[in-house]
């Protein structure tokens, strides 16, 4: 690929993807004209729009960059797709988002984080934290930090923070002097075919550890003793054998405060600001990062204190008397059951009710019991149909899949249009909206329903 000097213009198929998006806004403060394509118009595209940035939303190689220096497409992109083909047939660059990442944390000191859930929270965290501190960094992260409300932070130094996504293999072109593996349940089966080889795909991230830099990875994983790095520590939100820890931990008001051991040292009074207590877990994690570059303990106070989480990651929507409710990006088993156990740890007198999308038909197959079972610790369940993503239907997967597996009594199917009328009735006083798909979409209009019921 192209030296970033040497890049006039870029071009991004598929801009308004969480972590395409991050970086089309990194060239754009560079000052490097920035122009795109995607499907549909989102709230996110317009702050880009808002930001600079030229967007159509039409399959139209009249519309597209025919300057462009470099081309950096999705995997999400169709290979029929207009666009990308007369960029092939014009013998024009064109690269994955990876390979862009890749180039850019060439020369950085980096803290990639890595796993099938958490290592978006626990960037954003790892990345407030440094900002706080004034430590600095610039910051890649796959969702939108609240507190910045964006999904790129710049820095003048030569820290980057970056999400390292498993998902097509993209994290093996990152080379990490700081890395986190925050968990390895089965997932993106469609690329890896088996669990084995996805843990493998991990093994291998490890191994890309630069000479002398340090893993933290969840206590309990497995295979984790194949990680390959000089220096390790575990974290474990409540066993003492770790080597970091939290105790003391307490509830107030869908909150938490904790201490938090490291080897005999104790950092203590530290709030988190955040509902679900696997998030008391992700902040180990990302304090363990701040205290390996010695930040100072009180800016580490401080800064956990001010963290105000990540959109759609056990996003309060709701929290006044009579109604609670909580969104979040949740579309794996196990992001799931921490979102609905933490969610009942925090108001166990509400009976909880959940809206689930499920996220492509290949993973509703190869996990729907998983779903399933996970489903049933909740009160009462409502199913979307499958968000198809970047995948074609599948014959005999539906959402249908995962309620005929469940226990539960209630439970059911709905459209979008079948589950705002359901909410009107109901008036749910514990609600959780999940998923990766448009699910996002309902928030607003059921956030409407609900106050309006008041």
């Amino acid at each position: 690929m192209k030296d970033l000097k040497n890049i006039s213009s870029i071009y991004f198929l598929g801009i308004g993807g969480i972590g395409m998006s991050a970086l089309a806004r990194f060239f754009n403060h560079r000052g490097i004209p920035v122009s795109g394509y995607d499907k549909i118009e989102t709230e996110l595209t317009k702050q880009l729009i808002f930001e600079g940035i030229n967007i159509h939303f039409e399959e139209n190689v009249a519309l597209l960059d025919k300057g462009a220096s470099v081309v950096v497409y999705t995997p999400a992109i169709p290979k029929t797709h207009k666009e990308l083909n007369y960029y092939i047939d014009n013998n024009f660059e064109i690269v994955k988002r990876s390979d862009v990442l890749g180039m850019i944390t060439t020369n950085s000191f980096n803290i990639c984080i890595a796993g099938t859930h958490g290592k978006t929270t626990t960037s954003a965290m790892v990345a407030h934290i440094l900002k706080h501190s004034s430590f600095g960094c610039s910051a890649f992260l796959g969702g939108i930090s609240t507190n910045y409300q964006s999904n790129f932070l710049s820095g003048t130094n030569n820290v980057c923070v970056a999400e390292a996504d498993e998902y097509d293999r993209s994290f093996l072109k990152l080379n990490p002097d700081v890395a986190i593996v925050t968990s390895m349940d089965a997932d993106h089966l469609d690329i890896y075919g088996t669990e084995k080889n996805m843990q493998d795909a991990f093994i291998e991230f490890t191994k890309g550890i630069k000479a002398g830099g340090l893993l933290i990875q969840k206590m309990g994983l497995s295979r984790a003793a194949e990680f390959t790095a000089e220096n390790k520590l575990t974290y474990s939100l409540d066993n003492n054998k770790a080597d970091i820890f939290a105790d003391s931990i307490k509830t107030i008001n869908g909150n938490y405060s904790f201490n938090i051991h490291f080897k005999g040292y104790v950092l203590e009074d530290i709030v988190l600001n955040m509902g679900g207590i696997h998030n008391i877990e992700n902040t180990l994690a990302a304090v363990a990062v701040a205290r390996h570059l010695n930040i100072a303990d009180d800016l580490i106070r401080s800064a956990v204190a001010a963290f105000q989480g990540v959109k759609r990651r056990f996003e309060y929507i709701i929290k006044e008397n009579g109604h609670i409710m909580i969104d979040d990006y949740a579309h794996h088993p196990e992001e799931l059951r921490a979102l609905i156990t933490g969610t009942q740890s925090l108001f166990p007198e509400l009976k909880c009710t959940i809206i689930f999308q499920p996220h492509l038909f290949s993973r509703t197959r190869d996990l729907a019991g998983e779903f399933a079972a996970v489903l049933n610790l909740a009160d009462e369940t409502v199913l979307l149909p499958v968000y198809p993503a970047r995948e074609l239907p599948v014959e005999g997967v539906s959402s249908e899949l995962i309620l005929d597996k469940m226990l539960n009594a209630s439970r059911s199917v709905k459209s979008k249009d079948e589950v705002l009328t359901w909410v009107k009735r109901e008036r749910p006083s514990l609600l959780i909206t999940a998923g990766a798909g448009d699910i996002d979409m309902l928030v607003e209009p059921i956030k409407k329903i609900l106050l309006e019921n008041e």
